[in-house]
C-alpha cells in the first residue's frame, strides 16, 4: 500500500477512534521510558512487542486479552496456536489496525537501528503504546510487572507476581550469602567470533551478584564485545553461557585459544543457563537466577 493511502487510513483511524471516546475510563499513564500514554476505553485486545511483556501478562492471567505477539514470543507455552505474529522491527501499521487492539505494549528493543520510533504512525491515529524500558536491575524487573499491572488494571495480580518472584530471589540470595568468598563469573551471550556480554546497569549483571559471583565486566558498560584477551586476562573462575544456536557451545569455549589457561576451563567450571529465562526481563529469571547460583556455588546450593 501507498504511503499516503496509509495515512489517509491511519487518520480516518484516528477520527474514528476520537468520535467514538464519550471520557469514560480515561487514563493517563507515564509509562516506564518517561512518555505519558493516553488510554481512552477498557483494555480488552492487547499487543506485546516482547517475550518478556509477553510472559508478563500470561503470568498476570491476561492471557485471552493477547491479539498479537512479537515473533520471538511464540514458544511461550501459555500462547494458544494461531496467535498473531508481527515483525515489531518494521510493523505493518495496515495489518496492526486491522487488528483494532486497544493497547500495544512495546519495549525499549523495538526502537528500529537509526533510533526511530516504529509506533509513530499508530500512535497518531489514537493507538496507546506503552513503552517498558530496558531492566537495569531485577528491581527494575519488579517496577516493570508494578507498571504492566497497574496499566491493565490488575495491580491486585501484579502485587502477588511481585510477591512470589521476590521470594524466590531471596530464598538465593540468602544461601549464596553463606559463601566466605565471591567467585569471579564471565557471563557470555553471544559466542566467537562475535562475542558479547553484560557490564554494568544491567539486570544480568545484577543476577550474577544475587547468585554470590562478581561479574569480570561489571565495571564496564552495559552491553559490549570483549578480546579474548581480556577473558584471559581477567581469568574468571566461573563461565556461564545462554548461547542455545550451537551444538555444543561449551566445547566451543574450551576450544578456544589461550582459554586453557582460564580457571574456570582448567576446573571444568562451565555452565549453560536457560536461554530464555535468562534474556527475558520477567518473573520467570528466577530459573535462571537459580541455575547461576548452583553453577557458582554448588556446595551451597545442592
Amino acid at each position: 500500500m501507498k504511503t499516503g493511502v496509509l495515512r489517509i487510513l491511519l487518520l480516518l483511524a484516528a477520527l474514528m477512534g476520537a468520535a467514538g471516546c464519550d471520557g469514560k475510563n480515561h487514563r493517563e499513564i507515564l509509562d516506564r521510558s518517561g512518555r505519558t500514554v493516553t488510554i481512552n476505553g477498557p483494555v480488552n485486545r492487547i499487543i506485546s512487542a516482547a517475550p518478556s511483556n509477553t510472559e508478563i501478562i500470561v503470568d498476570l492471567g491476561l492471557t485471552h486479552k493477547l491479539i498479537a505477539v512479537d515473533r520471538y514470543s511464540t514458544d511461550i507455552p501459555e500462547l494458544p496456536t494461531g496467535l498473531k505474529r508481527i515483525d515489531f522491527a518494521y510493523p505493518d501499521a495496515e495489518a496492526i489496525l486491522g487488528l483494532e487492539p486497544d493497547l500495544i505494549i512495546a519495549h525499549g528493543h523495538n526502537a528500529t537501528a537509526s533510533g526511530d520510533d516504529p509506533f509513530r504512525l499508530l500512535k497518531e491515529t489514537g493507538i496507546p503504546v506503552a513503552y517498558v524500558s530496558m531492566s537495569k536491575s531485577v528491581n527494575d524487573i519488579y517496577v516493570d510487572i508494578a507498571f504492566i499491572a497497574d496499566l491493565l488494571l490488575v495491580k491486585d495480580k501484579g502485587d502477588t507476581l511481585i510477591g512470589s518472584m521476590k521470594a524466590r530471589v531471596d530464598e538465593v540470595a540468602n544461601k549464596t550469602a553463606q559463601a566466605q568468598t565471591k567467585r569471579s563469573v564471565y557471563f557470555e551471550l553471544s559466542a566467537a567470533p562475535e562475542i558479547f556480554t553484560f557490564g554494568k546497569d544491567s539486570y544480568i549483571n545484577d543476577m550474577i551478584a544475587i547468585a554470590g559471583g562478581k561479574n569480570i565486566f561489571e565495571n564496564d558498560n552495559w552491553v559490549l564485545s570483549p578480546s579474548v584477551e581480556a577473558i584471559i586476562e581477567r581469568n574468571p573462575d566461573v563461565i556461564l553461557t545462554s548461547v542455545d544456536y550451537l551444538d555444543d557451545p561449551i566445547g566451543e569455549i574450551k576450544s578456544r585459544y589461550g582459554f586453557e589457561h582460564i580457571n574456570a576451563v582448567k576446573n571444568n567450571r562451565i555452565y549453560r543457563v536457560d536461554t530464555n529465562s535468562m534474556s527475558r526481563p520477567s518473573a520467570r529469571i528466577a530459573l535462571a537466577l537459580d541455575q547461576m547460583a548452583r553453577a557458582v556455588y554448588p556446595e551451597i546450593n545442592e
